[in-house]
């Protein structure tokens, strides 16, 4: 059986009346559908079969259309936000604690002696008004070779169109005799500005300018100590910082004693060492049993400020943070200070962040499908943003500048930038963090975690110790540290900090999707039941109207091959075919031959003329006919 006849004799049997036309066929969905409006159009009359017609085509418009808004607000994957509040025991904090200043003057003074002498030789300079008070007369002389790699220039924009640029140690000729630029007295309109070069002497240049004078000096001052310290061991940094055992005076967890062993102890870049309670590294977290200032950690610090590097830090206190166990602190963007001769009482709240995952959202669980190479694993803590946009960073330092910057983890085989080395880092640096282009590419690239938990904070302060118990106080704290009868702390070292639950109350803010499958589907049946009348049914009934369609459209492509294929016959073998009465007169006799031949014995039998060709039997056979009715299959 040809597959046209296979084809036609299945959608026959399928259909059971539809017919083989598209004409038939829409007729009779139209006369069998469950949805309004079609059947109305081929029982009214014609005015009315219009009519139906115009509003069934525009209902089903709306219905495609209402359907294709609700497909792409579901394609959207919008989340819900819900709070729940819960109550249970809570771990502990990660409390880490620092000093504002990151490294002891003492041990660090013989490093920045030529830069402090630069220093306050500037400073005497813009701060002297008088010509002759300056230092150009200073024993030994100062080191101009470490100035001019990141000079202090003075800007005099009077005329907007052509800045004077005067560098401070360079001498004013304009103004007459030996008085300095900066010594004059127009000195209060000028403007304290860094250059930045991108090598020495070179005419790409960039200044960086600041409004205030002190601003100026301690942007200069952490570029150049920058580039000292960076050439500095790891080993060497971490001795010449504040130790944990002069840091930490005194610990109390709870009612269990603690001390400082019981403290982790790392090097934090922008604040020396640095120590963290509860971080979970090698032991278990801490449980809190109970909320209230008598559960938390009570500690007492002693930052030793008169020990202070004078033009590094400006401000005295000890800086600390609260985060989650094993990851690492960014004091600089989510640490307080804590000020000296002060009691701190921070109350703690716990919020617990849930968000969903893709397609909702474009947060990572544990940072392994984010593109940046997070230089923080060496400590062996967990992703954070903060430290994927640290890593990016450096990242790009290193591919753009050469080297690393000295307040990030460095990559395997790359060195810190220093004025030696790399004399133009600092112009690279400072390029690079004002880009906008670098920080989007950071931005886009880095991911937020999935779950999160944050403190949030309720600080308040009081003096400490008073002035009636200071005496006995700061005794007994000399004593049990330097074993001295001598007084030898005093209020403007000592902290005491009170970190501790409010209550155990947290809250739980999670992510749920604000539209489901379930949504979806209730509500494109909605509209279509309310615009068309439909169900599920109707949606299978114009499933199988487009099936049948397809039927009739093989149907057809097969009878228009087959008609091609004839075409193209008939103009090979122009000569009219025998038609069947001739096919069947010439098969008879044929036959009349043979019973001939057969009555004959076989030794008798006449032998066929000389010259004669075989009989072609082929040819007579009478080819069967194409043609099968619809009735002859029905039956």
């Amino acid at each position: 059986m040809n597959l046209k006849k296979y084809l036609v004799r299945a959608l026959h049997r399928l259909q059971k009346g539809p017919g083989y036309t598209y004409k038939e066929l829409l007729v009779w969905y139209c006369d069998n559908t469950n949805t309004h409006g079609p059947k109305r159009i081929i029982k009214e009359g014609p005015k009315k079969k219009l009519i139906w017609f115009f509003l069934t085509l525009l209902f089903a418009s709306l219905v495609f259309w209402q359907w294709g808004i609700l497909i792409n607000t579901y394609l959207s994957y919008n989340v819900t936000s819900s709070l729940s509040i819960g109550f249970k025991t809570m771990k502990f904090p990660a409390v880490t604690v620092c000093n504002a200043n990151p490294f002891k003057y003492s041990e660090v003074k013989h490093l920045l002696k030529e830069l402090d002498r630069l220093i306050e030789a500037a400073l005497e300079r813009i701060l002297q008004p008088t010509p002759g008070n300056g230092s150009e007369n200073v024993s030994p002389p100062l080191d101009l070779e470490l100035w001019n790699q990141i000079p202090l220039v003075l800007i005099d924009e009077h005329d907007k169109d052509n800045p004077v640029i005067l560098d401070i140690f360079e001498t004013n000729q304009t103004a007459g005799g030996n008085e300095t630029a900066a010594g004059n007295e127009t000195t209060k309109k000028y403007k304290l500005a860094v250059k930045l070069c991108s090598h020495q002497g070179s005419d790409n240049c960039t200044y960086r300018n600041f409004t205030s004078a002190a601003q100026a000096v301690t942007e200069w001052y952490i570029l150049q100590s920058t580039s000292i310290l960076s050439k500095v061991p790891l080993h060497e940094r971490i001795k010449m910082g504040y130790q944990a055992e002069d840091m930490i005076l005194a610990c109390l967890y709870g009612a269990e004693p603690c001390n400082y062993k019981n403290f982790t102890q790392i090097y934090h870049p922008d604040h020396g060492n640095c120590y963290i309670f509860n971080w979970g590294m090698d032991e278990e977290a801490l449980n809190s049993s109970n909320p209230g200032a008598e559960f938390g950690l009570k500690l007492i610090l002693d930052i030793s400020q008169q020990d202070y590097i004078p033009y590094l830090s400006s401000a005295a206190g000890a800086r600390l943070m609260l985060h989650q166990q094993k990851s690492f602190p960014f004091l600089k963007d989510q640490g307080i200070y804590a000020m000296a001769g002060t009691e701190t009482s921070i109350g703690v709240l716990v919020d617990e962040l849930e968000r969903m995952g893709s397609p909702y959202s474009d947060c990572t669980m544990n940072g392994s499908d984010v593109p940046v190479k997070n230089l923080y694993s060496q400590y062996n803590t967990s992703y954070s943003i903060q430290a994927c946009l640290r890593s990016c960073f450096q990242n790009h330092m290193v591919e753009i500048c050469g080297c690393g910057h000295y307040m990030f983890p460095l990559p395997e085989g790359v060195n810190y930038c220093n004025n030696e080395d790399n004399p133009g880092w600092a112009y690279c640096y400072s390029s690079l963090r004002s880009s906008i282009k670098q920080r989007q590419i950071c931005i886009e690239s880095c991911k937020e975690t999935c779950n999160d938990t944050q403190y949030k904070m309720t600080i308040s302060m009081a003096d400490w110790p008073s002035e009636a118990s200071e005496d006995w106080i700061f005794h007994i704290l000399s004593y049990e540290r330097d074993m001295s009868t001598n007084v030898t702390l005093d209020r403007n070292g000592i902290i005491k900090l009170n970190i501790y639950f409010q209550e155990y109350n947290y809250r739980t803010i999670s992510e749920s999707a604000a539209t489901t499958i379930v949504w979806l589907l209730s509500s494109l049946g909605g509209q279509f039941g309310f615009w068309m009348g439909g169900s599920v049914l109707c949606l299978i009934e114009f499933g199988e109207i487009i099936i049948d369609s397809l039927w009739i459209t093989i149907i057809n492509v097969i009878s228009w091959c087959k008609g091609l294929k004839q075409r193209r016959a008939r103009a090979r073998y122009p000569d009219t075919p025998p038609t069947v009465s001739e096919l069947v007169e010439a098969h008879t006799n044929l036959g009349f031959q043979h019973e001939a031949a057969g009555a004959l014995p076989k030794d008798k039998a006449l032998p066929p003329e000389p010259g004669t060709p075989p009989p072609n039997y082929d040819s007579l056979r009478v080819q069967p006919l194409d043609v099968l009715s619809p009735d002859s299959d029905a039956e």
